[in-house]
This record gives structure tokens, sequence and C-alpha cells, in this order.
């Protein structure tokens, strides 16, 4: 089969920006309408979410094969979710930096051989939200420092348990999914 890529200029933007508004912001989020031209040449408005923070997520394991999903009711969703520690991380600032915090404040756990496994966009037809998840080994248990917006539970279990939970449909967030799967496929599982 040809590549589909080989004779296609990937660079090019078929879509036309007539006028744009931010319509929505908070210090999280910034909503904007955009008033377009479609890639078939007719008139549409456009929703775009951006996000002010870069998307974290890290997933631990310990020299057993081990891993810490941290659950917590997610609030747009109206559910429990099991999922990797994540947060998010000023765009200013360094990424390591920012994850490594995150790791702290969920799981108290610290980590001293950090691995970046992945950029991902996590919901590219809605949000520019660019997403990174880091392979953290080699750890030490500290005291977890969660925000006051955050009531979470730790579960550590193996992580080939972790990515049968994927499997089985019980994460489903999208970072946790693709940073189990990842570190999953690269430590073997």
């Amino acid at each position: 089969m040809a590549n589909p890529a080989a004779d296609f200029d990937e660079t090019h933007n078929p879509w036309q920006t007539q006028a744009s508004e931010v319509k929505y912001q908070n210090p999280w989020i910034r909503v904007r309408e955009d008033q377009v031209i479609t890639p078939g040449g007719t008139a549409g408005i456009y929703g775009v979410v951006t996000m002010k923070n870069k998307a974290l997520g890290i997933v631990p394991v310990d020299a057993e094969g081990n891993t810490w999903l941290v659950g917590q009711y997610r609030y747009p969703l109206s559910e429990y979710s099991w999922e990797i520690p994540m947060g998010g991380g000023p765009v200013e600032l360094d990424i390591l930096e920012s994850a490594r915090r995150e790791l702290r404040e969920e799981t108290g756990l610290l980590a001293h051989r950090w691995t970046n496994i992945m950029r991902l966009h996590t919901s590219n037809s809605v949000t520019d939200e660019e997403g990174f998840v880091f392979l953290a080994q080699e750890l030490e248990q500290g005291d977890t420092e969660p925000e006051e917006t955050e009531d979470l539970r730790l579960w550590k279990l193996p992580l080939a348990e972790a990515v049968q939970l994927v499997m089985d449909g019980r994460i489903t967030d999208a970072v946790s999914v693709a940073g189990l799967l990842k570190a999953g496929r690269l430590l073997g599982m």
C-alpha cells in the first residue's frame, strides 16, 4: 500500500478564519468562537477551547513493576475515575518540573529517573490542549500534598493489571489510557 502522506502537503491549512472572538475565559480555559470558511468552501463557526496549562500525566513504576492510580470523582462526567497521577503545568514552566510536583502532590512519590514517553493532543477537534506523559522510576515514598479541590484515593497495583483495566474499559481518561498502554509496551507488558 502506498504512503498517503507521500504526495500531500501536511502544512496546507484548508480552513480560512474570517473573525475570532473570545466568548468566555477563567484561570484554566479560554473559549473562542471563530467565523470560518470550511475546507468545502461554506461559511461556518468553529469553537475552540484553549487550555492555559499543559496536561501532564505520570506513570510511576517501582522496582517490582507496580504503579499507582489516583481515584477521584470527576465533576464534568458525574462519575468516579481511576487515572494515572496527572495535572496541569503552567505553560511558562518546565514540564518536568510540573510533573515532579504533580507526582509528589498526588501520591507522595519522588522519582529519581524520569523519561518523557509521549506528547499527545487530548481532543484535537475542540481543544488545542497539549499533553505529555512521563515514566517515573527509582521511586521514594514521601507525603502527599493534595490541592484543596482534590479528594483522592490511591491504588498501588501491578502495571500489568492497570493495563488490563484499560483493556477492560474501566480506565477511560485519554491521558491515562495512552500513558498506561505506552508504558506497558515500553516495559514489555
